[in-house]
């Protein structure tokens, strides 16, 4: 594998450089009117709600959710690095019903989900722990590009230069189209508050009726402490040379606060002034 692979831009957006190679099969990807999509700006939480979807589906069978790694249950759409399968060539052998990961943000999702009215599960998460932790995945996971110092990631985040483009861009476009499609909007925040009301709404909005047992194996299953030590999800199963957990976990922390153990005080006030430029126009608004 190669290591450190430069990134790209691909239709205005920053990207990985080898998911940039497999981009026109990403456009050209047939949606099926019963995909689920759970959609989130990267480290927003899109591990923790796809184990509870796949939890959800089978009812709290806790012995059908090791019949894989989480992303070979929920696979990625946008994923390709050499030498592994791409995940459109994944999903495209995969019998419905579908649910699909993705990090794409609205404008460049294949029309088709849109057209076919596909539910969507979009999570969204305060702009200062997603750096934080973002910056830490960059370091662990080689597929990216050198990420520099804490404060030139900081920088480049801000820029909307990091894979994925700008995360401001990302959750208000999905916040604006909540109305016109069928998606379910959730907030990191509001899982770490209540976490059995949130998956109490997202088996509703599944159309799933669970009985206050299974809501609680839910719950007790899709704990930070208990999927940071199931090999299922947390990643354990992907090679040292793609994810590099000696330098960061995976799993790292899972709460609200971290970044006041990085941001420092002029830190704080730029990304402050960063945030009230980017959010002026939205009526969305997060907890820190």
């Amino acid at each position: 594998m190669i290591k450190r692979p430069p990134g790209k831009i691909v239709r205005g957006m920053p990207i990985l450089g080898p998911f940039a190679e497999n981009w026109e099969n990403v456009e050209k990807f047939q949606a099926r009117a019963d995909d689920l999509l759970i959609i989130t700006y990267p480290k927003s939480g899109t591990t923790w709600v796809s184990e509870i979807v796949d939890l959800i589906n089978c009812g709290g069978d806790t012995e059908w959710t090791k019949r894989g790694a989480i992303h070979q249950r929920v696979p990625f759409l946008e994923f390709a690095v050499p030498d592994m399968p791409t995940g459109t060539e994944i999903l495209n052998k995969q019998d419905s019903p579908r649910v699909i990961k993705s990090h794409l943000p609205i404008k460049l999702l294949p029309p088709g989900f849109l057209e076919k009215n596909c539910k969507i599960i979009y999570v969204a998460r305060n702009s200062k722990d997603v750096v934080v932790s973002y910056y830490n995945f960059y370091c662990m996971a080689i597929v990216h590009p050198e990420p520099g110092t804490w404060e030139e990631f900081l920088q480049t985040f801000m820029a909307g230069g990091v894979a994925f483009g700008s995360w401001s861009a990302h959750v208000k476009g999905y916040w604006e189209m909540r109305q016109q499609q069928d998606i379910l909007y959730l907030f990191y925040e509001d899982m770490l508050e209540d976490p059995r009301r949130e998956i109490r709404k997202v088996a509703k909005f599944l159309g799933k009726d669970l009985s206050e047992e299974v809501l609680e194996k839910i719950h007790q299953r899709t704990t930070f402490k208990a999927m940071k030590e199931n090999p299922m999800t947390n990643y354990t199963t992907v090679p040292s040379d793609v994810m590099d957990q000696s330098i960061s976990p995976f799993m790292r922390k899972g709460v609200c606060g971290d970044w006041k153990n990085h941001f420092s005080v002029s830190q704080n006030e730029k990304f402050d002034e960063y945030y009230q430029q980017e959010m002026s126009d939205t009526d969305l608004s997060f907890r820190f």
